[in-house]
């Protein structure tokens, strides 16, 4: 007989872990008792020292479904505890304790037999979960009682739930919220005016899906937030639901019942199917093949973004529908979510037809992840995936708890304590006051559910972004440290990928659209130097005006106009292509203004913006010439263009000026001049996309290969907004002939500015620990 204390960290709290510990102790015959405390669940043991290894190695081989296990260590108990004769769970003694809370997960398929089976009391009841699946992050008010939220403002869970939630043995152990149609949240149909109709509960459900069956609009409450539903197969009522929001140019989520309806309209590989099926329930975007949807669901695209049903009211709307809906979050483009009756009243009622509601709170709001293939990018990092820990290298251990707030657009923060960083979910544009308040929300909440008290506060160099200020005004006592935008980008690639603290530099080239530089311009196509402590710019894109500011940002033909400004002056691009459309088209806009606020120097800050180069060959191709609706748009449609000219062969790449000198930069002088003239010889835009896009491939490989062979450096680092292009990363990847041994792409953290806040955190941590490196 021995007697050990196992110690098991990790996200091991609110997941059923502490009843799988009971059950393994009661199979494998070792008796004890079983705690969480501040730093996850502990474990004391007795039994022959053959069973508790059994027990240990069946933890870590048969942990709950939601559970994360970052390590398990053993310890003798002393010799004078008394041996007890059964295995227990004991509460914990301090209610503060909490090493984290897992992320929501799609219903699971126990809980998906209950909802089908009609001798459950459960069945067809559409707020079905237990401890495996359902709301986690989305119902958690506080760190006290993660889960301990009520069904409804007034319920408490009626004798049988109640004795699940007693029942060590139930999978419903500690579970809430847990209930059934007794005790639970209630769902009903309202009309547009807020009245409710005549049906409630499952026959709410079947209302609503005859309703999306006669081409209505159906606002749905979900975990997380409300969504717009409609036929994806009636074109009619998704332009309806287009025109009702006419500033998002974003594609439009899709829900199907199960996987043999997505097949027939995406070209849906093994890894992607398998990635729908998972227990984050993302949304997957794939190649568009097959049955064709109407072209307003992803403009100016060739891929679908599908996913499958997640919660039982999803699962019981879908269940009956052999075509897939339109499943888009109702918030506009970079706002906030939609999370309460109220506001879903007030901002839906123009699109919507009908709501299908329910009295359960949606207390933190979230967004779907994103991912696409081939290739599996993660484009979005939300429901699912947060606030699970993203796993660093134990060097940084040694470093002292960082809070980093993250950037201006897909605004995230990062909670950095020792070798374990958790990301919040993006948050939209920090510059939207909706936005502004869930962010703020959130920072409140995170530090409370992780008992986490940072020592530094990293925050980006531009010191007018919302996060930088909040940051310095939260840091009060704190240290403060700047990170310059670009080498957050970097260094979030090396943190995933496990790099050390003391990571030797890496060549890291960063194309987005804008951020500020260490020398206090707008930078965005950079070749950088970098570590976790310093960054040097090694080479860069041409800086070219951005002609009114911000505004450039969202009207791509100002880029447009100030590229061949940069590249032959107006007057003489004038005379030589004055007979395109293109230069037709410019001169209806209010150009000679831009010219005299470029010599008076007024709002055109010059910037190496990879972004803002792709719009500008997307505005002459005539894509999103006037503007765009959210970040990205018109780079997103300019690549689909080139991959339809990929599909059918190679191209003959555009080519690239270099400008020698201390630091070489890629200029686009002859880009634009055979742009120009292969527009003039009407060649069609998708050929002129793919030049464009092999030619900035070619020069960015050749300028790598220069650059790792001068500074002798064995890794490439590919970040920023422009490596989400899937032909942009492939094409630079595929020609790729240097001395570096590893090249890094984003994995685990999408490559936008949602993984800033990771780079900041890591960045500060480092130079704490090496001050003078």
């Amino acid at each position: 007989m021995v007697a050990e204390s196992i110690r098991v960290t990790g996200n091991v709290q609110g997941v059923g872990f502490r009843p799988t510990v009971w059950r393994l102790a009661g199979e494998c015959g070792v008796t004890g008792r079983v705690r969480n405390d501040a730093s996850g669940v502990l474990i004391e043991a007795w039994g022959d020292s053959s069973s508790l290894d059994q027990l240990v190695d069946r933890l870590r081989e048969e942990p709950p479904p939601l559970a994360v296990i970052s390590d398990i260590q053993r310890l003798p108990l002393p010799a004078h505890d008394p041996v007890p004769a059964d295995f227990d769970i004991v509460d914990a003694a301090d209610a503060h304790t909490t090493t984290g809370i897992a992320s929501d997960a799609a219903t699971c398929d126990d809980c998906l037999d209950d909802i089908a089976d009609p001798a459950s009391r459960r069945y067809r009841y559409p707020f079905t979960s237990c401890d495996n699946c359902g709301p986690r992050l989305t119902v958690a008010r506080s760190a006290a009682a993660r889960r301990d939220t009520a069904n409804t403002e007034s319920s408490s869970p009626c004798p049988e739930c109640l004795g699940e939630c007693n029942d060590p043995a139930d999978r419903r152990y500690r579970t809430r919220p847990n209930a059934c149609p007794a005790c639970g949240p209630r769902l009903w149909l309202e009309d547009r005016q807020g009245e409710h109709r005549p049906v409630r509960g499952v026959d709410a459900i079947v209302d609503a899906a005859g309703r999306l069956r006669a081409g209505d609009i159906v606002a749905i409450k979900n975990p997380g937030g409300f969504y717009l539903a409609c036929l994806a197969e009636n074109a009619e009522t998704v332009q309806r639901l287009r025109g009702c929001r006419p500033q998002s140019g974003l594609a439009l989520s899709l829900m199907a019942r199960d996987v043999s309806v997505v097949s027939r309209y995406v070209d849906l590989n093994l890894e992607a199917e398998a990635c729908l099926r998972d227990r984050r329930a993302p949304v997957v975007v794939t190649p568009a093949k097959g049955r064709a949807l109407p072209a307003s669901i992803a403009p100016g695209q060739d891929t679908l973004g599908f996913m499958l049903p997640y919660s039982p009211l999803l699962h019981l709307l879908l269940e009956s529908f052999d075509e897939p809906l339109v499943m888009t979050p109702a918030q506009q483009a970079g706002t906030a979510r939609i999370t309460t009756n109220v506001v879903a009243r007030e901002r839906l009622s123009a699109v919507a037809d009908l709501f299908l509601m329910h009295d359960q709170d949606i207390v933190n709001g979230l967004d779907d992840s994103v991912i696409a293939y081939p290739g599996r990018q993660l484009l979005s990092r939300a429901r699912g995936f947060v606030p699970e820990p993203i796993p660093l290298h134990t060097s940084f251990d040694r470093a002292p708890a960082v809070l980093a707030m993250g950037g201006e657009q897909q605004t995230s923060f990062c909670q950095l304590d020792g070798s374990t960083a958790v990301v919040s979910q993006p948050f939209g544009d920090s510059r939207d006051a909706g936005v502004a308040d869930e962010y703020l929300d959130m920072l409140r909440l995170y530090p409370e559910l992780h008992d986490f008290t940072p020592s530094i506060v990293a925050v980006d160099r531009d010191p007018d972004l919302l996060p930088s200020r909040v940051g310095r005004e939260m840091a009060r006592d704190r240290r403060v440290v700047e990170v310059q935008h670009h080498h957050a980008h970097i260094a979030a690639c090396l943190a995933e990928h496990g790099a050390p603290i003391d990571q030797s530099p890496v060549l890291g080239v960063v194309l987005d659209g804008q951020g500020i530089g260490e020398d206090g311009t707008v930078w965005g196509g950079e070749f950088l130097l970098a570590d976790f402590t310093r960054c040097q710019r090694l080479a860069h894109f041409q800086p070219v005006a951005l002609p009114g500011g911000e505004l450039a940002a969202r009207e791509p033909w100002r880029n447009t106009w100030s590229h061949l400004d940069a590249a032959f002056g107006w007057s003489l691009a004038s005379k030589r292509f004055g007979n395109t459309a293109l230069m037709h088209q410019l001169a209806s806009k209010p150009v000679s203004e831009l010219a005299a606020m470029r010599r008076q120097r007024f709002n055109t800050p010059l910037a190496s913006s990879a972004g803002r180069l792709f719009d500008a060959v997307a505005a002459a191709c005539g894509v999103c010439f006037d503007h765009v609706t959210h970040e990205g748009q018109a780079a997103r449609e300019l690549e689909t263009l080139a991959a339809r000219a990929l599909r059918r062969g190679s191209v003959e790449p555009y080519p690239v000026d270099v400008t020698a000198g201390l630091i070489p930069t890629l200029s686009w002088q002859a880009t634009w001049r055979h742009l120009l003239d292969d527009l003039s010889c009407e060649v069609p835009v998708e050929q002129v996309a793919a030049r464009f896009h092999i030619g900035v491939a070619v020069a960015v490989a050749n300028m790598v290969a220069g650059l790792v062979e001068k500074h002798a450096v064995d890794t490439l680092v590919l970040t920023g907004d422009l490596f989400e292009n899937h032909v942009l990363l492939d094409a630079v990847v595929n020609r790729l002939d240097t001395r570096a041994s590893r090249v890094l792409v984003h994995e685990n953290i999408p490559a936008n500015d949602s993984a800033l806040s990771l780079g900041q955190a890591t960045i500060a941590a480092a130079r704490a620990v090496h001050p003078t490196r």
